[in-house]
């Protein structure tokens, strides 16, 4: 492999690897735009901030590994002063994520502390067939460690995370690069290793500043890899009005009519984008001639 010096913009991009010697694959995402935007509209705490940005890595690179149509969903849920942190997306790599904190969060808390008792659930809901869920206590001291638990658990694939989250040019970034032994694996956990402890050398500010072919020449140039074309990701919020006429379809007229009594309108408001989606006395009367009438009982 050569390297490239002069590759296009590489932030919000997901690549997969492969090495032709080894059983091993790979891939390495960078994301800027994508982690900005599920930070905005929120005041989360700097350990908040820090951890979505590593479940967002952790999503995208597991999306990816995963191989299938539809959607997942990864979040922690504990009993600690955050008591969710969780990240959406698609094999489409289209993401969005969302905290809710409780209490008073300090820069430095852990995962552990911040989550207390707790685990990790990662459900995935495939455009055709069954939906699968797994759930992993959070026993690592990290999220990169609890979803290679993960895979030690449900898949019995040696995979190793590496997880970075900072700061680059002044914007937010949180970037990764995920190592796993193929499914049809047969041993040599030696070169696996050897793998993960050279992945282990990148430097932070090389994980956030570097394209993909170089940091792979920088770790691996030594190695034959064959390197993929890259996905997008981006931020993408799947909330609409018409979802939102949905749900309101569901409520009874009573509960309903007293909120318009109350406060003139009802505010649907979306937590992981912030939109606002407003009804009032005349929108409601317009969705009750337009939807069947047993919705509204």
């Amino acid at each position: 492999m050569n390297p490239i010096t002069n590759s296009h913009n590489h932030h919000d991009k997901l690549s997969r690897f492969l090495f032709d010697n080894h059983e091993v694959r790979g891939e390495v995402v960078n994301l800027s735009d994508t982690y900005q935007k599920i930070l905005d509209n929120h005041n989360y705490p700097l350990a908040v901030q820090k951890l979505l940005g590593e479940l967002l890595v952790a999503t995208s690179l597991l999306t990816a590994t995963l191989k299938f149509e539809g959607d997942i969903t990864v979040q922690l849920q504990g009993d600690g002063p955050l008591n969710l942190a969780v990240i959406n997306g698609n094999n489409h790599q289209q993401m969005r994520g969302v905290a809710r904190v409780k209490s008073e969060i300090a820069d430095n808390t852990s995962l552990k502390e911040m989550m207390g008792n707790g685990y990790i659930v990662i459900t995935i809901t495939p455009k055709s067939g069954e939906r699968y869920q797994g759930i992993v206590a959070l026993e690592a001291d990290t999220v990169a460690g609890c979803i290679e638990n993960y895979f030690q658990q449900s898949e019995q694939l040696a995979t190793r995370l590496l997880i970075k989250v900072g700061v680059y040019q002044h914007k937010p970034v949180a970037a990764g690069i995920l190592l796993q032994v193929l499914p049809a694996h047969e041993g040599n956990d030696e070169s696996f290793e050897l793998l993960t402890t050279l992945a282990q050398t990148i430097k932070e500010e090389e994980l956030f500043a570097l394209p993909v072919e170089e940091i792979l020449y920088r770790l691996y140039h030594q190695e034959d890899v064959r390197l993929f074309d890259g996905q997008s990701v981006e931020f993408k919020c799947t909330c609409s009005r018409i979802r939102c006429e949905d749900t309101l379809s569901t409520l009874p007229a009573s509960e309903i009519d007293t909120i318009l009594a109350e406060d003139s309108n009802i505010d649907m408001h979306c937590d992981y984008c912030g939109n606002h989606y407003i009804f009032d006395k005349i929108d409601i009367e317009n969705l009750r001639k337009n939807k069947p009438q047993e919705a509204f009982h």
